[in-house]
């Protein structure tokens, strides 16, 4: 996401980081982690270890207490971090940064994010309630002794445009809606939706079929090897909140086929207006995943289980992660959390991590809970079921920095939103859609129904599974994380592990998902919710090991979860080396997780190749060929191979497929390593052709892309082979979300790190993915890794990102990078013993008077 400075200019801003800002001003924010600071709002003394990466570990007498800290220290580490995440949630980026986000205040304020946080926070328990009110206790009691840029470099940069800026109270609200952000970036397939509504305006129904294959089942490994029968889900699904719309109708669902170029155009800047909604996890996209599995204790040195985590996803500066401990100085009624792991600034609680007797970890399970819908408006009225229903309206004021409020008017059907109010483009719905599918004339507008739209319980879950203390207290967690749906992967230290499916996901009158249909007719709403006990579930498998890495949960029987699974190239990787560990006899350990975590297999070069080699090749094409002839097929930062394989790659696809839509153009990932891998069954088909028709034919066109390849990758790495690496194209620089893309280059210097050069790759283990409709360079990546021992947690791993603090050119402002671009882990100190042995810093939170 690009935030525009508005008024600066370069000469304006050289002045500022030359003179006005100086290292003073750099260093001033720095958090005190040493000694003693008073705190208006404890109860007790709390305990603040940090070690020499400054991961902050967290000891108090009270539940209160604790979280306040854990505010106070977030705060500390990461206050404007919170403070753009609480704007960009609430729709409120233009009071920050001027008329340029005004178009994305006004989607965000369209979706209301903020008022179904406000409407979560209104239904918690009271001990839920409790915690989020201490923990915004303890940033409040922070933000009352530092201003400006006593609190991060950002101020004094954003004080140059926005001077009267000044950061409001934190509130419970704050914090709940960012998990309203997660539910976005971890949203499913609403980009496939619109990329085959956009596909269908080129392309006939079997072709759109064919660049969307399904799920190779039978094939491909699903995280548990049954799911229950369609009967049994028929009986098992939960009621929606009442939405006020009929479930009987007499009116027949009108087709939606073939839409005009104009309906196209309105869809392709919807897309656009998706994707320009900040990324605070990461771009949407199959690559978007994350890998996670357990191994029990009959297959471990130790006897007790491993787990091993690494959701991938976009990389930011600071991370998205905040590691931190959470420890009680004796469990008791009033404390009752031991608990480490990883957080989010400006979310009281662990989000991933171990507590004294359990670990767990997150992939996205990537259930379609979101759909799009063609609406025939009439004045303030939509039609349902041929009456006319009163749309819901209200008013948004978005307040401009440097200029006046913008006023939006957002209207609702009872499913949910219409997101083509936001854009004049999409008045090209109202000419484009009727004439192409022999509806009347008339205002045809889209609505947005979605899960996370609906007040949920994910924000009591969270201390629920950093309580849980066995598999029965887990499962009871995990029902309660509705939004968004995640893989739950379980060991604990009495040797059992498991995995559970959460979340609330529709079953649908009708369709499966995958297009936009007519929203006049309430026999394409949804009925209800899959009941929990449905969701596929697994304790202890005979195997001895789940691995769960965005593939199919479970096999095509069943309740409906989605049509757009991951299409299981980590898994299987996964799976194989398992295999292999367990084939040759040796035992696991966490060093071997680990060592998996960082296997560069490329899948796709893997079916290449043999098809390569047995090419009749000439001049470039062969030289190419020859390159590729010695490879093991890895995606290593170092490997000339792969760095040229890459560069074919994108242009094999960019040729191939150059013609479809710009919205719907081949990212590069699973999906295309499952079209283009069955293309490579049919030497004759029609896809294998190039845009001009010059090349026809699976040998020719890879012989084309071949040549054309290897003069690009001249071009960009020299003739000189022995100079090629795949990390030379393929890096990353860690840009923070506020300030990072300004285009002011002092500006971006001040925030930003990098470029690291990185192996891996799109739908590899390793998964520091790339765009190849876009170039090379880095867009998603393992956003942390770790590995717990639960036979003895000390003996833990974990690295982060970036690092643990928020404020640039502080030490571990990015310490963890180097060692993560490396594949190191740092030991995970957990025990108090251990904490206290690594501790470099000790601050003493303590009571004011």
């Amino acid at each position: 996401m690009s935030l525009l400075i508005g008024l600066l200019t370069t000469v304006l801003v050289l002045a500022v980081v030359a003179a006005g800002l100086g290292w003073w001003t750099v260093h001033r924010s720095f958090p005190t982690t040493n000694g003693a600071i008073e705190a208006a709002g404890l109860t007790a003394e709390v305990t603040v270890h940090r070690d020499d990466a400054g991961i902050p570990q967290l000891y108090a007498e009270t539940d209160h207490d604790l979280f306040f800290a854990q505010g106070y220290v977030h705060a500390q580490d990461r206050f404007w971090e919170m403070d753009f995440r609480r704007h960009v949630t609430a729709g409120r980026l233009a009071e920050l940064f001027g008329e340029s986000q005004v178009g994305t205040d006004a989607f965000i304020r369209t979706l209301d994010w903020r008022g179904v946080a406000e409407q979560e926070f209104d239904m918690l328990d009271e001990q839920t309630r409790a915690h989020y009110d201490a923990y915004a206790e303890g940033v409040n009691a922070y933000l009352a002794e530092h201003r400006g840029a006593d609190l991060s470099l950002e101020y004094a940069v954003l004080g140059v445009q926005n001077p009267g800026y000044s950061p409001e109270p934190w509130s419970g609200v704050d914090s709940i809606a960012w998990l309203k952000a997660m539910a976005w970036d971890l949203r499913s397939n609403l980009g496939d939706e619109i990329d085959r509504a956009l596909l269908s305006t080129v392309l006939p129904p079997d072709e759109v079929e064919r660049l969307h294959p399904e799920f190779a089942w039978g094939q491909m490994p699903t995280i548990i090897g049954e799911r229950p029968t369609a009967a049994q889900a028929a009986l098992s699904v939960a009621p929606l909140p009442s939405d006020g719309v009929s479930k009987t109708s007499d009116v027949a669902a009108a087709s939606a086929s073939s839409p005009s170029p104009e309906y196209a155009a309105a869809l392709t800047t919807l897309r656009a207006a998706i994707d320009g909604v900040p990324e605070l996890l990461g771009p949407e996209g199959g690559d978007l995943g994350s890998n996670s599995w357990v191994v029990s204790g009959s297959l471990t040195e130790s006897g007790l289980p491993l787990l091993a985590n690494d959701p991938h996803l976009g990389p930011a500066m600071p991370s998205i992660w905040a590691q931190m401990g959470l420890h009680c100085v004796e469990i008791t009624p009033e404390c009752g959390f031991d608990v480490a792991g990883y957080s989010f600034s400006g979310l009281p609680g662990i989000v991933i991590g171990q507590n004294q007797s359990i670990a767990w970890g997150f992939t996205n399970l990537g259930p379609d809970v979101a759909d799009l819908y063609l609406e025939r408006i009439e004045g303030d009225s939509y039609e349902l079921d041929g009456a006319l229903v009163p749309l819901a309206i209200r008013e948004e004021t978005i307040e401009v920095a440097g200029g006046d409020p913008v006023t939006i008017s957002v209207r609702s059907t009872a499913r949910g939103p219409i997101v083509t109010d936001i854009d004049a483009d999409f008045t090209a719905v109202a000419t484009g859609f009727p004439a192409a599918s022999a509806q009347p004339d008339g205002d045809y507008q889209v609505s947005l129904q979605w899960t996370a739209l609906t007040p949920g319980t994910t924000a009591r879950a969270i201390f629920a599974l950093d309580r849980a203390a066995d598999w029965n207290a887990f499962r009871t967690a995990a029902a309660m994380f509705d939004v968004p749906s995640q893989n739950l992967v379980y060991a604990d230290v009495a040797g059992n592990i498991g995995y559970q499916a959460p979340g609330r996901i529709p079953v649908r009158l009708s369709g499966d998902g995958t297009m936009p249909l007519p929203g006049w007719t309430s026999t394409n709403g949804w009925s209800g919710t899959i009941g929990f006990d449905q969701l596929p579930s697994v304790l202890n498998p005979p195997a001895g090991y789940l691995v769960t890495a965005n593939n199919a949960a479970a096999g095509p029987d069943g309740p409906l979860l989605t049509e757009d699974w991951d299409y299981g190239y980590r898994a299987a990787a996964i799976e194989r080396l398992i295999g292999e560990q367990l084939a040759s006899g040796e035992k696991f350990t966490a060093d071997a997780l680990a060592q998996i975590q960082l296997d560069t297999s490329d899948a796709n070069a893997a079916a290449f190749l043999p098809v390569i080699e047995s090419l009749d090749l000439d001049g470039d094409a062969a030289r190419g060929a020859e390159l590729l002839a010695g490879w093991n097929g890895r995606a290593d930062a170092d490997s000339a191979p792969a760095a040229y394989f890459a560069v074919f790659w994108r242009t094999l696809l960019d040729e191939m497929f150059g013609d479809l839509p710009e919205a719907t153009r081949p990212q590069g990932g699973d999906r295309w390593f499952t079209v283009v891998g069955t293309l490579l069954d049919e030497p004759d088909s029609t896809w294998w052709a190039n845009s001009d028709g010059e090349i026809a034919g699976r040998d020719a066109m890879i012989e084309h892309a071949l040549s054309a390849a290897w003069g690009e990758a001249e071009d960009r790495m020299g003739s000189n082979t022995d100079s090629w690496r795949w990390g030379r194209l393929h890096t990353l620089t860690l840009t923070n979300q506020s300030f990072g893309e300004s285009g002011i280059g002092p500006i971006e210097w001040l925030f930003n790190r990098g470029p690291y050069e990185l192996g891996g790759g799109s739908s590899v283990v390793n998964a520091i993915g790339w765009d190849a409709s876009v170039g090379y360079g880095v867009d998603w990546v393992p956003s942390m890794r770790m590995v717990v021992d639960l036979a003895d947690r000390d003996d833990s791993l974990w690295i982060n990102l970036t690092g643990a603090s928020g404020h640039a050119f502080h030490p571990n402002y990015d310490d963890q990078a180097p060692l993560w671009q490396r594949g190191e882990l740092r030991e995970w100190a957990v025990t108090t013993e251990a904490i206290e042995a690594n501790a470099r810093d000790t601050l003493r939170l303590t009571p004011a008077d």
